[in-house]
């Protein structure tokens, strides 16, 4: 190189730098001749300062110089392949500092051109996505070069099965900045049965404007992405099978089932309104075989020709049996009565229905309700027959049945007695204060003979 012009004070090299050229992830040399101008012997520490520091060196570092004299050192530059290194021009400085008079400390500069280089990090997720009709993925896209780009998106698919939709269709990234694009993937019709359907299909993530081959090189980082859609059918088959399986039922109800039962149906119906043959004991046939013109007295009449005194030597056990009253009762009709006792905690306390005078009560049916599931004992006794003793936590509904009525007298009573040892919760949610019963008894009550 040619040496500069000499410096007006001691001890002040002459320097100069060329401009140099360099590529990131290369590796680029200029010199810088040092040359001593003083009349002493003099030392010089040289160091890069400036953006290109951290990837520069000077070889050697120090020199020694008898005066009127020059070395020339090596500046190495090997910036790295990284964003952060940004493509154009970037001031490269030196400083030298004489040992013995370090005022006279010179700073040099020059430019480095940093040459420009293109890379795009892309990645597709899921790699797999399955649907009816279309499916959404996720492009990540990272500009790994040192120059702002804008990125565009290539789809390939085999067929024309598929449509693709990019948002945004086009991001504008600086060196070392990252976005993220939706993507679509729609099929044209669905698939109505039978097995899945898979559509693969790439992705190239480009720079724009790189079809001018003034930009493109063999540094740009281009990876054609592969990713699948499986497109489901809206019926799978198991749905298919269930659907057979309930047509062959209904085939199978309206063809034997259905006909079955009905012909059981009838003849039960047929054999219901059969009439039944009457023997000669009947007591229906008594009546037809007595008075004249062979017609039969109605239930509980006296037949003609009988006189008041042949009715009194029958006895109180005599009369129509036909009537379903007890001896010594008039008819008598459906009737119920309802018991509600509340008891106090560690009480015993009772509660009463009494049949009215010149009556008859013929139980058939009891209902005991412990709605709020209280704890303790509940006796029911009719007049002086105990029927049952029960422990309330056994039971919230419980009913009685009876085929033959249970007679209970006039006077006497229906009576339950509950000892109430722990009351209940109801379905309000609170305790309730003490326990509450409810008895309902009915039957038939009819009227004695006066």
């Amino acid at each position: 190189m040619t040496p500069s012009a000499a410096s007006s004070g001691p001890g002040t090299p002459g320097l100069d730098i060329p401009v140099v050229t360099v590529a990131p992830g290369g590796t680029a040399t200029t010199t810088l001749t040092v040359r001593n101008d003083s009349d002493i012997v003099e030392a010089y520490s040289l160091e890069v300062v400036g953006d290109c520091a951290p990837w520069s060196t000077v070889e050697p570092a120090r020199v020694s110089l008898y005066p009127g004299t020059s070395e020339t050192v090596t500046i190495r530059l090997e910036p790295p392949r990284s964003p952060e290194v940004r493509a154009g021009e970037t001031p490269l400085a030196v400083r030298v500092l004489p040992a013995e008079h370090p005022d006279a400390v010179r700073v040099p500069e020059t430019t480095v051109h940093i040459e420009e280089f293109h890379e795009l990090r892309t990645e597709l997720l899921p790699r797999r996505r399955r649907g009816w009709l279309r499916g959404r993925y996720r492009l990540a896209v990272r500009n790994e070069g040192n120059t702002p780009v804008q990125v565009g998106f290539t789809p390939g698919q085999a067929g024309e099965e598929l449509a693709f939709a990019f948002s945004p269709a086009e991001p504008r990234l600086e060196p070392g900045e990252s976005a993220e694009t939706g993507l679509r993937v729609r099929t044209g019709k669905p698939v109505w049965f039978g097995a899945p359907v898979v559509w693969p299909f790439t992705v190239v993530a480009a720079e724009s404007g790189e079809q001018d081959a003034a930009r493109v090189d063999d540094s740009v980082h281009r990876p054609a992405l592969e990713a699948e859609f499986v497109q489901i059918p809206l019926f799978p088959k198991w749905l298919i099978a269930l659907l057979a399986a309930l047509l062959a039922l209904l085939l199978a109800w309206f063809a034997l089932v259905r006909p079955a039962v009905r012909s059981a149906a009838k003849e039960a119906a047929h054999e219901a309104v059969q009439p039944r043959p009457t023997t000669a004991g009947d007591p229906g046939d008594a009546g037809g075989t007595g008075g004249a013109g062979g017609a039969s007295a109605p239930p509980g009449a006296r037949k003609p020709g009988q006189g008041q005194g042949q009715g009194q030597s029958q006895g109180p056990g005599a009369g129509d049996g036909g009537t379903g009253a007890a001896p010594g009762t008039a008819g008598g009709q459906q009737s119920s009565a309802t018991i509600d006792l509340k008891t106090s905690g560690g009480e015993t306390k009772s509660g009463t229905y009494k049949v009215p005078e010149q009556s008859v009560f013929g139980v058939t049916d009891i209902v005991v309700a412990n709605f709020q599931g209280d704890e303790g004992v509940m006796t029911i006794t009719f007049g002086d027959r105990k029927i049952t003793t029960i422990a309330l936590e056994t039971f919230r509904n419980q009913d009685y049945h009876w085929v033959t009525p249970i007679k209970i007298s006039a006077n006497d009573t229906v009576t339950i007695e509950v000892t109430c040892a722990k009351p209940g919760t109801p379905a309000t949610g609170r305790r309730a204060p003490g326990c509450h019963e409810v008895l309902n008894v009915s039957g038939v009550l009819g009227r004695t003979d006066p």
